[in-house]
């Protein structure tokens, strides 16, 4: 744990971050402080991460924003959705990255969504859209309202098993999208176990990709998954 605090700490003063986020940074910055001062106390993260917020949430939620670019690469419409945003991980450091991308946080906790909107509202973001909903609701919604149109990408982090989370993520994609969901070690398991879900859903060719951190981090890992 000391050594988690002594890193974060020595980000702060590095030049890393900076290097790292680019024009972003100040976003980052506010995004960060705003989780330091309330995230605790509203429920958004755990005690033991105060004082790591930069390296647990901001920079492994950044991993995941060369996979979307790559994915999104060429499309007319860049549109993500990020299910189960909770505190934003990784739907609004994703929006902040990408400004010509279309971001739809979806969320179905009360409090959980007037924290997002007061992130989006405080950090400018204009292209984001908060959705109170189950991914499985706004799913169906998706299937049978013709104003909706089905995502480029759909992103998420630590929000449930591969097994089900096939079935949460996949209906939301159009043909040819990508599920990009942020693992950590297990996620070779996971996939293993989820084939049939994965098939059973749209899915193919799903893959486990390292996905860098920053230098001197462990890198986190990506699924990846295609829609038919």
């Amino acid at each position: 744990m000391d050594a988690e605090i002594h890193i974060d700490e020595e980000l702060e003063k590095s030049t890393l971050l900076q290097d790292l986020f680019g024009d972003v940074f100040p976003r980052m910055q506010a995004f960060k402080d705003k989780l330091a001062k309330e995230g605790e106390e509203r429920g958004i993260i755990g005690p033991r991460d105060v004082d790591i917020i930069w390296e647990r949430h901001i920079l492994n939620s950044a991993a995941i924003v060369p996979f979307i670019e790559s994915s999104t690469d060429g499309e007319r419409f860049k549109t993500v959705a990020d299910i189960g945003s909770g505190g934003g991980f990784p739907g609004i450091v994703v929006a902040a990255c990408l400004p010509d991308h279309e971001i739809t946080l979806i969320e179905p906790m009360e409090r959980r969504v007037e924290w997002l909107d007061e992130c989006v509202d405080e950090l400018e973001l204009g292209n984001v859209k908060v959705v109170r909903a189950r991914a499985e609701e706004y799913s169906k919604e998706l299937k049978h309202d013709k104003g909706m149109h089905p995502f480029a990408v759909v992103t998420c982090r630590a929000v449930a098993p591969m097994t089900k989370l096939s079935g949460w993520t996949l209906p939301l994609l159009k043909h040819g999208g990508q599920l990009i969901a942020l693992k950590g070690r297990s996620a070779p398991a996971e996939v293993r176990k989820a084939t049939k879900e994965i098939q059973k859903n749209g899915g193919r060719n799903p893959q486990v990709l390292e996905a860098p951190i920053a230098d001197g981090f462990e890198p986190t890992h990506a699924v990846i998954v295609d829609k038919k």
